[in-house]
């Protein structure tokens, strides 16, 4: 057993831990992505390509090469919406990059758990490892945005009804005030919920438990704000290197094909450090459990309960 994850971490230890295992398992982490994002990402610049779009530098009209720029993302930011065939292939790209997606991802868990047991592995076996719990993934992460829709959805309109009918009841300012402080409510509500349920993916793929929500809420038991600082840390990090390359790189290609492929390639990056930093939050929880329920049963041995004849 790997002594890193032996022992329950902390806030800066579990970045530390993720930022390490990105260094030293980049090559295996990042094939494993490239392999099932790879074919995806080629097919959206060959669609680029045949909606017309320039591969090495895309600009629009202007005096300035600043106003090049922007006219360039404002006219080709889209493609054209008359190509039936680019739709179509956009679409497809989008299902199978969520059908796949998981798959991935779930390799990437298989990695990190054979990292944790002191085990070699190869991207081919758990890539098949991933594969066998094809099923069981699709399900709960198809069951899981059902959740994420009504959770959302059923709030807003909340909030909808309330500024309505409280401008109607009372006035307009009581109205306004009372939906923006059921906005914010509901919204650390629905943060709440997510990161406690966030984690089914983890007990559906190595813990076997399907659809895994009890599990998650489980594990997440007193750990809950600690993952949403967790969670926040990695989009910010994550925001930041994509808004970074991006608008570097594109001063000089604007909205390339070429631009296209190297956001693609640091969106690959990114998604490798959140996948690394989910499986070490993940194996973190269930150490902590783990070690729980054993100073329990502990307990129990050296305290027998006592009967009464």
């Amino acid at each position: 057993m790997d002594s890193k994850f032996t022992k329950p971490k902390g806030f800066g230890e579990i970045l530390d831990h993720t930022f390490s295992l990105s260094k030293e398992k980049f090559k295996d982490f990042f094939t494993i992505l490239l392999i099932f994002y790879g074919p995806i990402y080629l097919v959206d610049a060959i669609i680029q390509l045949a909606s017309g779009i320039n591969f090495f530098r895309e600009v629009g009209s202007g005096n300035t090469w600043y106003e090049q720029i922007l006219t360039g993302f404002t006219e080709s930011g889209t493609i054209d919406s008359s190509s039936l065939g680019a739709d179509l292939g956009l679409i497809l790209i989008g299902l199978v990059t969520l059908i796949f997606g998981p798959v991935a991802e779930a390799a990437i868990l298989f990695g990190i758990d054979h990292i944790r047991k002191n085990e070699k592995f190869t991207i081919k076996a758990v890539i098949k490892q991933a594969f066998s719990r094809f099923w069981p993934m699709l399900g709960s992460s198809i069951l899981y945005g059902l959740i994420i829709l009504g959770i959302i959805l059923v709030p807003i309109l909340a909030v909808a009804f309330t500024g309505v009918f409280g401008s109607m009841a009372a006035n307009p300012v009581v109205g306004v005030l009372l939906a923006i402080v059921l906005f914010f409510g509901f919204g650390v509500l629905i943060v709440y919920l997510l990161t406690r349920w966030s984690f089914y993916f983890g007990s559906v793929v190595l813990d076997r438990q399907s659809p895994g929500f009890g599990r998650s809420w489980l594990l997440t038991k007193g750990r809950t704000w600690v993952l949403i600082g967790l969670y926040i840390v990695f989009y910010l990090i994550i925001s930041i290197i994509s808004f970074a390359v991006e608008a570097t790189l594109g001063l000089a290609l604007g909205n390339s094909v070429l631009l296209s492929m190297i956001s693609n390639l640091v969106t690959l990056f990114t998604t490798m450090i959140f996948s690394i930093g989910y499986g070490v939050m993940y194996l973190d929880l269930k150490t902590r459990h783990d070690g729980d329920d054993l100073k329990e049963l502990i307990d129990e041995y050296n305290n027998p309960p006592i009967l009464n004849n």
